[in-house]
Formats: structure tokens, sequence, C-alpha cells
């Protein structure tokens, strides 16, 4: 083979190949954005949403005293209250029914 077409071949190598990494990198993409709008519309609590706190963490109080209003949901995942100081995970409130 002469010099020449060892250039042209190598050449079609590298771009079918930078070709190939280009696909796969926007179908990775693609596929983490899609997994980012599934996650969006399935959160466990919601701005105006009643939650009320296990009996463990507030010993002696009824469930009223225990409930509280979602203020604002945080991109962590926990929340504010609105009577309430401070930051606040799933796993403090009894399961939603």
């Amino acid at each position: 083979m002469k010099k020449r077409t060892k250039r042209v071949l190598g050449g079609i190598a590298i771009a079918a190949g930078s070709l190939g990494a280009l696909g796969a990198l926007v179908m990775t993409k693609s596929r983490n954005r899609r997994e980012a709008d599934d996650t969006t519309s399935d959160v466990w609590a919601r701005p105006g949403m009643s939650v009320t706190f296990r009996a463990e963490l507030m010993p002696g109080r009824d469930r009223s005293e225990r409930t509280f209003r979602v203020k604002e949901l945080l991109s962590s995942g926990r929340v504010l209250l609105q009577d309430t100081g401070g930051e606040h995970a799933e796993r403090e409130f009894e399961e939603i029914r």
C-alpha cells in the first residue's frame, strides 16, 4: 500500500472513532436529562402540604401538635416548615397515607 493510501485510511479510522465517541456522549447526556425529569415529579412533599413528625421525636404531644405545613422543598430533598426552624428530612416524619 502506498503511503498516501495509509494516511487516508488512518484518517477515516480516526474520524469514525471520534464520531462513535461523540454519539455515545450524546446518548449518555440525553439519558441523564430524561432521568432528571423523572425524579422531579416524584417528591415526597410539596409546599403547602401537611406533614406530621414521628411520635418518637416529639414524645408526649398529640398528633395535632406534631403537624406542620411545608414551606419550601429544598433541592437536597429536605424541607423547611412554616412554624419551625431548620431543615428536616423525610425520615423524621410519619408516612403519608
